[in-house]
């Protein structure tokens, strides 16, 4: 099995992206599979044509695409993917589209293709927090998630998709408020090990109730 990561460059005056940085500290095999790591821009408009192009390069069975969250205090993994552009600030390209579709001909949302929950039971069970997350906002992460989901879904069935959003590193909430979440760019990557290692051993999804009450 090969697995294709991507992980965004930094974004929003930070210095570095722990989605990207995390990566990088990946064995290069994990539970057998094969790991390709690429670096993705922080932009609407080339980041799915440079999926699709590490896609058409490499071949993978599994697509996983990283970014980052800054205030979440764990890694979460995401659920669904949006057909909404909705953008806060400017992407790294200026680009800031308001209240748009991603796709003009695509369904409201595209589910993962990866097993979520199997994935954060697998992070838990090795001691580190981890939850499921209903929302990959309407920013660059999102339209990497569903654009990827999208092209899997009508050009590429064979390949297994999803998306995953880690936390600020330690080093990015120095200035920070106090109660800014952080974690350890190491331990980001373990999480990411082990989402992987789920990923790659269970092609089923477990059953086990992570839902949230509001």
């Amino acid at each position: 099995m090969k697995v294709l990561l991507t992980g965004f460059d930094p974004f929003g005056g930070e210095s570095v992206n722990p989605a990207f940085e995390a990566i990088k500290l990946l064995p290069d095999t994990i539970a057998g599979a094969e790991i390709v790591k690429v670096e993705i821009p922080t932009e609407f408009t080339r980041s799915i044509s440079c999926v699709e192009a590490a896609i058409k390069e490499h071949n993978p069975d599994v697509v996983i695409d990283v970014g980052q969250a800054g205030g979440r205090a764990c890694v979460t993994v995401e659920k669904v993917g949006i057909n909404l552009a909705d953008a806060r600030i400017p992407d790294n390209a200026g680009e800031q589209p308001s209240d748009e579709p991603l796709q003009a001909d695509g369904p409201t949302a595209y589910f993962a293709t990866i097993p979520v929950k199997a994935m954060v039971q697998n992070v838990r069970e090795h001691g580190l927090p981890c939850h499921v997350s209903f929302t990959a906002g309407t920013y660059v992460c999102n339209c990497v998630m569903y654009n990827v989901l999208h092209l899997c879904a009508t050009k590429y069935p064979n390949i297994r998709a999803g998306f995953i959003h880690v936390p600020f590193a330690c080093e990015q909430v120095v200035g920070k408020a106090s109660t800014m979440a952080s974690m350890p760019l190491e331990t980001i990557a373990k999480s990411l090990e082990y989402c992987i290692e789920a990923v790659v051993t269970n092609k089923e999804e477990v059953k086990e109730a992570m839902g949230i009450t509001n």
